[in-house]
């Protein structure tokens, strides 16, 4: 039997029913599958098979049989083929930074409940009323504030909160463009130092186009970072979607990041972002 299990709704880390994995090893906060998410309008999310889109969520290892059992009970399955199924359970592939699994999904077996589709395909970030504004991790060159003059938005980012942490991750330049690579956070351990905003609406619209929300360069998700020794929940960071091998970023993307960093994240941080572009321009020096 799979042991593996990927989560896309109330079970995720922080949602009402996550308490059910509280003896469920975590594999991947961050994890992606095949298929479409659909908000059934009862505080739910429900993934229906399909090829074409993605569904964001986690992985956890479940060998708790009991725990299979509650599983079950909440997402009314009885057994397989079963017609008053209200989800079904299929084993199919879910990506990680760390790999692929083969993991268990509780998808769609009551087809009445696929009320309205959900295109980010991240019941997180659709539950958030981003029209209310909300907290914003930068973590590559949205933290220099010179960046956001040029663009004449800086007056949506006044509200610095200061230094965050975010654990667990390590930043990586692998959204390769023509002239080099741009930040994002990978799951392999580690820390990701940023700010922390509160931001407008307008601010969020703003990030929304310049991280290629629709143009498949970043994904935006909803994550829990420390600031100031406790843990903020519900905070819009962007990951890149499509993950290439990191090469140096150009000297103009480095330059911002080093200059918002500078005087907010720590000062080792910053050392280590500078020694970081260093080693990636002297490998890609060796490699050409």
């Amino acid at each position: 039997m799979c042991n593996y299990l990927f989560v896309y709704g109330t079970l995720l880390e922080g949602e009402g029913n996550h308490g059910l994995l509280h003896h469920a090893r975590p594999i991947a906060k961050q994890a992606k599958t095949k298929g479409k998410l659909y908000d059934t309008k009862q505080g739910y999310p429900m993934l229906d098979i399909d090829s074409e889109h993605i569904v964001y969520g986690e992985v956890y290892e479940v060998t708790d049989q009991l725990m299979w059992k509650a599983l079950d009970e909440l997402e009314g399955y009885i057994h397989e083929g079963h017609k008053d199924n209200e989800y079904d359970k299929v084993v199919q592939t879910v990506e990680t930074d760390q790999g692929e699994f083969e993991a268990v999904v509780y998808v769609a077996s009551d087809r009445s409940l696929l009320h309205e589709f959900i295109p980010s395909g991240n019941w997180r970030v659709w539950k958030e009323d981003l029209l209310e504004g909300m907290l914003y991790f930068a973590y590559g060159s949205c933290m220099d504030n010179d960046r956001f003059i040029k663009h004449g938005v800086d007056q949506h980012f006044q509200d610095c909160l200061g230094r965050a942490v975010f654990k667990g991750y390590t930043l990586r330049y692998n959204h390769v463009i023509h002239d080099g690579g741009r930040a994002d956070m990978v799951e392999e351990g580690g820390v990701v130092e940023g700010k922390l905003y509160r931001v407008p609406p307008e601010a969020i619209t703003y990030l929304y186009g310049r991280e290629g929300v629709d143009n498949n360069g970043y994904r935006p998700a909803i994550i829990s970072v420390e600031h100031e020794g406790k843990m903020v929940d519900h905070v819009l960071t962007f990951f890149v979607l499509n993950k290439e091998k990191e090469v140096a970023p150009p000297d103009h993307y480095s330059t911002e990041i080093i200059r918002g960093a500078t005087g907010v994240l720590s000062e080792e941080y910053v050392q280590k972002l500078i020694e970081q572009v260093h080693a990636l321009k002297n490998s890609d020096v060796v490699n050409n």
